[in-house]
Protein backbone atom coordinates (compact mmCIF):
# COMPACT_ATOMS: atom_id res chain seq x y z
CA UNK A 1 0.00 0.00 0.00
CA UNK A 2 2.84 2.34 0.82
CA UNK A 3 4.41 1.54 -2.54
CA UNK A 4 1.13 2.32 -4.29
CA UNK A 5 0.72 5.58 -2.41
CA UNK A 6 4.34 6.45 -3.17
CA UNK A 7 3.84 5.83 -6.89
CA UNK A 8 0.68 7.96 -6.96
CA UNK A 9 2.52 10.68 -5.06
CA UNK A 10 5.39 10.60 -7.58
CA UNK A 11 2.97 10.85 -10.52
CA UNK A 12 1.13 13.73 -8.85
CA UNK A 13 4.40 15.55 -8.21
CA UNK A 14 5.49 14.94 -11.80
CA UNK A 15 2.21 16.46 -13.01
CA UNK A 16 2.72 19.49 -10.80
CA UNK A 17 6.31 19.84 -11.99
CA UNK A 18 5.33 19.79 -15.68
CA UNK A 19 1.74 21.03 -16.06
CA UNK A 20 2.32 22.32 -19.58
CA UNK A 21 3.60 18.94 -20.75
CA UNK A 22 0.57 17.16 -19.30
CA UNK A 23 -1.78 19.72 -20.84
CA UNK A 24 -0.22 19.25 -24.29
CA UNK A 25 -0.18 15.46 -23.90
CA UNK A 26 -3.90 15.38 -23.14
CA UNK A 27 -4.65 17.68 -26.06
CA UNK A 28 -2.51 15.58 -28.41
CA UNK A 29 -4.33 12.41 -27.35
CA UNK A 30 -7.64 14.12 -28.12
CA UNK A 31 -6.18 15.27 -31.45
CA UNK A 32 -5.25 11.71 -32.47
CA UNK A 33 -8.57 10.25 -31.30
CA UNK A 34 -10.51 12.87 -33.26
CA UNK A 35 -8.55 12.15 -36.42
CA UNK A 36 -9.20 8.42 -36.11
CA UNK A 37 -12.91 9.01 -35.50
CA UNK A 38 -13.13 11.34 -38.50
CA UNK A 39 -11.36 8.84 -40.76
CA UNK A 40 -13.73 6.07 -39.68
CA UNK A 41 -16.81 8.20 -40.41
CA UNK A 42 -15.49 9.33 -43.81
CA UNK A 43 -14.57 5.78 -44.79
CA UNK A 44 -17.95 4.45 -43.66
CA UNK A 45 -19.91 7.08 -45.57
CA UNK A 46 -18.03 6.68 -48.86
CA UNK A 47 -16.99 3.01 -48.84
CA UNK A 48 -19.17 0.93 -46.54
CA UNK A 49 -22.72 2.28 -46.74
CA UNK A 50 -25.08 0.59 -49.22
CA UNK A 51 -24.19 1.19 -52.85
CA UNK A 52 -21.31 0.13 -55.06
CA UNK A 53 -18.54 2.71 -55.35
CA UNK A 54 -17.42 1.33 -58.71
CA UNK A 55 -20.95 1.62 -60.10
CA UNK A 56 -21.16 5.21 -58.88
CA UNK A 57 -17.84 6.09 -60.50
CA UNK A 58 -18.61 4.39 -63.82
CA UNK A 59 -22.21 5.46 -64.09
CA UNK A 60 -25.44 3.64 -64.86
CA UNK A 61 -24.29 2.51 -68.32
CA UNK A 62 -21.33 0.51 -66.95
CA UNK A 63 -21.16 -3.18 -67.84
CA UNK A 64 -20.82 -5.82 -65.11
CA UNK A 65 -17.34 -6.68 -66.40
CA UNK A 66 -16.10 -3.07 -66.09
CA UNK A 67 -17.59 -2.81 -62.60
CA UNK A 68 -15.81 -6.00 -61.51
CA UNK A 69 -12.54 -4.77 -63.02
CA UNK A 70 -12.75 -1.43 -61.21
CA UNK A 71 -13.73 -3.19 -57.99
CA UNK A 72 -10.56 -5.25 -58.23
CA UNK A 73 -8.43 -2.21 -59.13
CA UNK A 74 -9.71 -0.23 -56.16
CA UNK A 75 -9.52 -3.18 -53.80
CA UNK A 76 -13.28 -3.10 -53.22
CA UNK A 77 -13.44 -6.88 -53.41
CA UNK A 78 -11.66 -7.04 -50.02
CA UNK A 79 -13.36 -6.79 -46.60
CA UNK A 80 -14.10 -3.25 -45.35
CA UNK A 81 -11.70 -3.51 -42.41
CA UNK A 82 -8.85 -4.52 -44.74
CA UNK A 83 -9.65 -1.60 -47.04
CA UNK A 84 -9.73 0.82 -44.13
CA UNK A 85 -6.38 -0.45 -42.86
CA UNK A 86 -4.84 -0.12 -46.32
CA UNK A 87 -6.15 3.44 -46.60
CA UNK A 88 -4.73 4.38 -43.19
CA UNK A 89 -1.35 2.86 -44.03
CA UNK A 90 -1.31 4.78 -47.28
CA UNK A 91 -2.14 8.06 -45.57
CA UNK A 92 0.64 7.45 -43.04
CA UNK A 93 3.22 7.39 -45.86
CA UNK A 94 1.54 10.03 -48.04
CA UNK A 95 0.00 7.59 -50.53
CA UNK A 96 -3.58 8.66 -51.26
CA UNK A 97 -4.10 6.35 -54.18
CA UNK A 98 -4.74 7.04 -57.86
CA UNK A 99 -7.43 9.34 -59.23
CA UNK A 100 -9.64 7.55 -61.73
CA UNK A 101 -10.80 10.73 -63.49
CA UNK A 102 -7.37 12.38 -63.72
CA UNK A 103 -5.26 9.21 -63.86
CA UNK A 104 -2.84 10.96 -61.50
CA UNK A 105 -1.77 10.26 -57.91
CA UNK A 106 -4.20 12.01 -55.59
CA UNK A 107 -1.31 13.34 -53.48
CA UNK A 108 0.07 15.24 -56.50
CA UNK A 109 -3.35 16.76 -57.21
CA UNK A 110 -3.78 17.80 -53.58
CA UNK A 111 -0.32 19.38 -53.27
CA UNK A 112 -0.87 21.33 -56.49
CA UNK A 113 -4.26 22.64 -55.34
CA UNK A 114 -3.12 23.44 -51.79
CA UNK A 115 -0.64 25.91 -53.28
CA UNK A 116 -3.70 28.02 -54.08
CA UNK A 117 -6.13 27.23 -51.26
CA UNK A 118 -3.75 27.68 -48.31
CA UNK A 119 -2.45 31.13 -49.41
CA UNK A 120 -6.04 32.15 -50.17
CA UNK A 121 -7.19 31.12 -46.68
CA UNK A 122 -4.15 32.81 -45.05
CA UNK A 123 -4.80 36.06 -46.93
CA UNK A 124 -8.49 35.99 -46.00
CA UNK A 125 -7.64 35.27 -42.36
CA UNK A 126 -5.07 38.07 -42.25
CA UNK A 127 -7.62 40.55 -43.61
CA UNK A 128 -10.17 39.26 -41.11
CA UNK A 129 -7.88 39.56 -38.07
CA UNK A 130 -6.55 43.03 -38.90
CA UNK A 131 -9.96 44.53 -39.65
CA UNK A 132 -11.88 42.73 -36.89
CA UNK A 133 -9.48 43.58 -34.08
CA UNK A 134 -9.29 47.22 -35.15
CA UNK A 135 -13.04 47.60 -35.62
CA UNK A 136 -13.90 45.63 -32.46
CA UNK A 137 -11.58 47.73 -30.30
CA UNK A 138 -12.83 50.93 -31.94
CA UNK A 139 -16.47 50.00 -31.31
CA UNK A 140 -15.85 48.94 -27.71
CA UNK A 141 -13.94 52.14 -26.92
CA UNK A 142 -16.92 54.17 -28.20
CA UNK A 143 -19.64 52.07 -26.63
CA UNK A 144 -23.18 53.29 -27.45
CA UNK A 145 -21.82 56.20 -29.44
CA UNK A 146 -21.97 56.88 -33.18
CA UNK A 147 -18.78 54.93 -33.98
CA UNK A 148 -20.04 51.86 -32.13
CA UNK A 149 -23.42 51.99 -33.88
CA UNK A 150 -21.76 52.40 -37.28
CA UNK A 151 -19.48 49.40 -36.79
CA UNK A 152 -22.38 47.25 -35.61
CA UNK A 153 -24.47 48.22 -38.64
CA UNK A 154 -21.60 47.39 -41.00
CA UNK A 155 -21.01 44.06 -39.28
CA UNK A 156 -24.70 43.19 -39.59
CA UNK A 157 -24.55 43.92 -43.33
CA UNK A 158 -21.42 41.77 -43.62
CA UNK A 159 -23.19 38.86 -41.93
CA UNK A 160 -26.23 39.21 -44.20
CA UNK A 161 -24.36 39.43 -47.52
CA UNK A 162 -23.55 36.01 -49.06
CA UNK A 163 -19.88 35.52 -49.95
CA UNK A 164 -20.61 34.39 -53.51
CA UNK A 165 -22.74 37.51 -54.20
CA UNK A 166 -20.04 39.79 -52.81
CA UNK A 167 -17.48 37.92 -54.94
CA UNK A 168 -19.54 38.58 -58.08
CA UNK A 169 -19.86 42.25 -57.06
CA UNK A 170 -16.08 42.53 -56.64
CA UNK A 171 -15.52 40.99 -60.08
CA UNK A 172 -17.99 43.40 -61.65
CA UNK A 173 -16.42 46.47 -60.00
CA UNK A 174 -12.67 45.81 -60.04
CA UNK A 175 -12.38 43.56 -63.12
CA UNK A 176 -15.20 44.62 -65.46
CA UNK A 177 -15.52 48.32 -64.65
CA UNK A 178 -12.12 49.42 -63.36
CA UNK A 179 -9.95 46.77 -65.09
CA UNK A 180 -7.58 46.67 -62.11
CA UNK A 181 -7.42 42.88 -61.93
CA UNK A 182 -8.46 39.92 -64.06
CA UNK A 183 -11.95 38.49 -63.65
CA UNK A 184 -10.65 35.09 -62.61
CA UNK A 185 -8.01 32.42 -62.99
CA UNK A 186 -4.64 32.02 -61.34
CA UNK A 187 -1.34 32.66 -63.18
CA UNK A 188 0.74 30.45 -60.88
CA UNK A 189 3.44 31.38 -58.41
CA UNK A 190 6.13 30.86 -61.06
CA UNK A 191 4.95 34.02 -62.83
CA UNK A 192 5.81 36.14 -59.81
CA UNK A 193 4.70 36.64 -56.22
CA UNK A 194 2.82 39.87 -56.88
CA UNK A 195 0.81 38.40 -59.77
CA UNK A 196 -0.24 35.50 -57.55
CA UNK A 197 -1.17 37.78 -54.64
CA UNK A 198 -3.13 40.08 -56.95
CA UNK A 199 -5.10 37.13 -58.34
CA UNK A 200 -6.04 36.02 -54.80
CA UNK A 201 -6.82 39.47 -53.38
CA UNK A 202 -10.44 39.70 -54.53
CA UNK A 203 -11.42 36.14 -53.54
CA UNK A 204 -9.67 36.59 -50.18
CA UNK A 205 -11.63 39.80 -49.61
CA UNK A 206 -14.89 38.06 -50.54
CA UNK A 207 -14.15 35.28 -48.05
CA UNK A 208 -13.11 37.74 -45.34
CA UNK A 209 -16.25 39.90 -45.32
CA UNK A 210 -18.50 37.47 -43.43
CA UNK A 211 -15.70 36.32 -41.11
CA UNK A 212 -14.71 39.92 -40.32
CA UNK A 213 -18.28 40.79 -39.38
CA UNK A 214 -18.52 37.84 -36.98
CA UNK A 215 -15.10 38.41 -35.39
CA UNK A 216 -15.71 42.13 -34.99
CA UNK A 217 -18.80 41.44 -32.87
CA UNK A 218 -16.97 38.81 -30.80
CA UNK A 219 -14.02 41.18 -30.23
CA UNK A 220 -16.30 44.04 -29.22
CA UNK A 221 -18.21 41.89 -26.71
CA UNK A 222 -15.02 40.42 -25.21
CA UNK A 223 -13.35 43.83 -24.89
CA UNK A 224 -16.44 45.38 -23.29
CA UNK A 225 -16.51 42.60 -20.71
CA UNK A 226 -12.85 43.10 -19.79
CA UNK A 227 -13.24 46.88 -19.69
CA UNK A 228 -15.57 46.44 -16.71
CA UNK A 229 -12.89 44.63 -14.66
CA UNK A 230 -11.30 46.30 -11.66
CA UNK A 231 -7.73 46.06 -12.94
CA UNK A 232 -8.64 48.19 -15.97
CA UNK A 233 -10.11 50.91 -13.77
CA UNK A 234 -6.99 50.74 -11.61
CA UNK A 235 -4.73 51.16 -14.64
CA UNK A 236 -6.75 54.13 -15.82
CA UNK A 237 -6.62 55.67 -12.33
CA UNK A 238 -2.82 55.38 -12.41
CA UNK A 239 -2.71 57.53 -15.52
CA UNK A 240 -2.65 54.93 -18.31
CA UNK A 241 -4.26 56.34 -21.45
CA UNK A 242 -7.34 54.73 -22.95
CA UNK A 243 -5.37 53.48 -25.94
CA UNK A 244 -2.63 52.13 -23.69
CA UNK A 245 -5.16 50.33 -21.50
CA UNK A 246 -6.90 48.83 -24.54
CA UNK A 247 -3.77 47.50 -26.22
CA UNK A 248 -1.68 46.80 -23.11
CA UNK A 249 -4.21 45.38 -20.67
CA UNK A 250 -7.61 44.72 -22.20
CA UNK A 251 -6.80 43.03 -25.51
CA UNK A 252 -4.71 40.17 -24.13
CA UNK A 253 -7.32 39.31 -21.51
CA UNK A 254 -10.06 39.40 -24.16
CA UNK A 255 -8.20 37.13 -26.59
CA UNK A 256 -9.44 33.74 -25.34
CA UNK A 257 -12.92 33.91 -26.93
CA UNK A 258 -11.48 35.80 -29.90
CA UNK A 259 -8.86 33.13 -30.62
CA UNK A 260 -11.53 30.43 -30.31
CA UNK A 261 -13.50 32.06 -33.09
CA UNK A 262 -10.33 32.70 -35.12
CA UNK A 263 -9.49 29.00 -35.06
CA UNK A 264 -12.99 28.02 -36.16
CA UNK A 265 -12.95 30.68 -38.88
CA UNK A 266 -9.61 29.59 -40.33
CA UNK A 267 -10.80 26.00 -40.43
CA UNK A 268 -13.99 27.17 -42.14
CA UNK A 269 -11.99 29.20 -44.66
CA UNK A 270 -9.94 26.12 -45.56
CA UNK A 271 -13.03 23.95 -45.92
CA UNK A 272 -15.39 26.52 -47.39
CA UNK A 273 -13.59 27.83 -50.47
CA UNK A 274 -15.59 25.74 -52.99
CA UNK A 275 -18.04 28.49 -53.99
CA UNK A 276 -15.54 31.37 -54.12
CA UNK A 277 -12.95 29.30 -56.00
CA UNK A 278 -15.65 28.42 -58.52
CA UNK A 279 -16.64 32.08 -58.97
CA UNK A 280 -13.03 33.14 -59.60
CA UNK A 281 -12.02 29.94 -61.45
CA UNK A 282 -9.21 29.28 -59.01
CA UNK A 283 -7.54 25.84 -59.22
CA UNK A 284 -7.74 25.22 -55.49
CA UNK A 285 -8.71 22.32 -53.27
CA UNK A 286 -12.33 23.39 -53.07
CA UNK A 287 -12.70 23.41 -56.84
CA UNK A 288 -10.95 20.01 -57.00
CA UNK A 289 -13.57 18.57 -54.63
CA UNK A 290 -16.38 20.10 -56.69
CA UNK A 291 -14.94 18.70 -59.93
CA UNK A 292 -14.32 15.30 -58.35
CA UNK A 293 -17.93 15.09 -57.16
CA UNK A 294 -19.05 15.93 -60.69
CA UNK A 295 -16.67 13.29 -62.11
CA UNK A 296 -17.76 10.74 -59.46
CA UNK A 297 -14.11 10.36 -58.45
CA UNK A 298 -14.80 8.95 -54.99
CA UNK A 299 -11.12 8.34 -54.19
CA UNK A 300 -10.26 12.03 -54.59
CA UNK A 301 -13.34 13.13 -52.63
CA UNK A 302 -12.56 10.76 -49.74
CA UNK A 303 -8.95 11.89 -49.40
CA UNK A 304 -9.72 15.58 -49.81
CA UNK A 305 -12.48 15.45 -47.18
CA UNK A 306 -10.10 13.63 -44.83
CA UNK A 307 -7.45 16.28 -45.46
CA UNK A 308 -9.88 19.08 -44.68
CA UNK A 309 -11.00 17.29 -41.52
CA UNK A 310 -7.36 16.91 -40.48
CA UNK A 311 -6.75 20.61 -41.10
CA UNK A 312 -9.70 21.52 -38.89
CA UNK A 313 -8.42 19.26 -36.10
CA UNK A 314 -4.87 20.64 -36.41
CA UNK A 315 -6.14 24.22 -36.21
CA UNK A 316 -8.16 23.40 -33.10
CA UNK A 317 -5.10 21.77 -31.53
CA UNK A 318 -3.06 24.89 -32.30
CA UNK A 319 -5.77 27.04 -30.69
CA UNK A 320 -5.57 24.93 -27.52
CA UNK A 321 -1.80 25.45 -27.42
CA UNK A 322 -2.31 29.20 -27.85
CA UNK A 323 -4.72 29.16 -24.92
CA UNK A 324 -1.95 27.85 -22.70
CA UNK A 325 0.49 30.48 -23.99
CA UNK A 326 -1.91 33.38 -23.48
CA UNK A 327 -3.60 32.42 -20.20
CA UNK A 328 -1.82 30.11 -17.72
CA UNK A 329 -5.13 29.64 -15.89
CA UNK A 330 -6.31 27.44 -18.77
CA UNK A 331 -3.56 24.87 -18.03
CA UNK A 332 -4.33 24.87 -14.35
CA UNK A 333 -8.06 24.45 -14.78
CA UNK A 334 -7.61 21.71 -17.39
CA UNK A 335 -5.38 19.67 -15.12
Amino acid sequence: MRAGRGLCHDIHVAHEDNPIGLFLLKRFATFVATLLAASAVIFAVLDVLPGNVAEVMLGESATPESVRALNAKLGLDRPPLARYGAWMRGLAVGDMGQSVAYDTPVADLVVERLAVTVPLALMAMTITIVLALALGLYAASRHNRLGDVGVMVLSQVGIAVPSFWFAILLVWLFAVKLHWVSAGGFPGWDDGLWDGVKALLLPATALAVFQTAILTRITRSAVLEVLREDFVRTARAKGVSQRGALWGHVLRNALIPVITVMGLQFAELLAGTIVVESVFYLPGLGRLIFQSISNRDVIVVRNCVMLLAAMVVVVNFAVDVLYAAIDPRVKASDI
